[in-house]
């Protein structure tokens, strides 16, 4: 089973908006970090989740990692974020890893959540007590 990771959407003012700067990328998007990870073998095959507004809002499949010449490394994507169920996610600097088993489902084409239409405060609470 791949390993996944997490990371904000930093700039992205709402899912459309990081979903249009994905698709703008022809071949790949790229987002830099400072560190290689130290399990990147283990992310073949996996996808970086995307934080936005304290939840998962969408993935895009990792293609693999490259130095940028000016000691930061890229993490090369796929050009697209496939959405997946809402999951609240606290947010946090950089990068983490996310297993495979705790890795929100893909929503089908046309499938709606219920959780996208709740506001983000309150889903938060909602999960902090338990209830989602």
């Amino acid at each position: 089973m791949p390993l996944h990771l997490t990371k904000i959407a930093f700039g992205a003012q709402s899912p459309a908006a990081l979903r249009a700067w994905l698709e703008s990328h022809a071949g790949e998007a790229r987002t830099s970090t400072r560190y290689m990870p130290k399990r990147f073998e283990e992310l073949a095959g996996g996808s970086l989740y995307w934080i936005h507004s304290s939840q998962l809002v969408g993935r895009s499949p990792i293609l693999g990692f490259e130095e940028t010449g000016q000691g930061r490394f890229w993490i090369r994507l796929e050009p697209r974020l496939v959405p997946v169920r809402a999951m609240p996610k606290r947010p946090h600097q950089g990068w983490r890893y996310l297993e495979e088993k705790d890795a929100p489902p893909d929503l089908g084409s046309g499938e709606a959540d219920d959780l996208d239409a709740m506001p983000p405060a309150l889903l938060g609470e909602l999960s902090r007590l338990g209830l989602v």
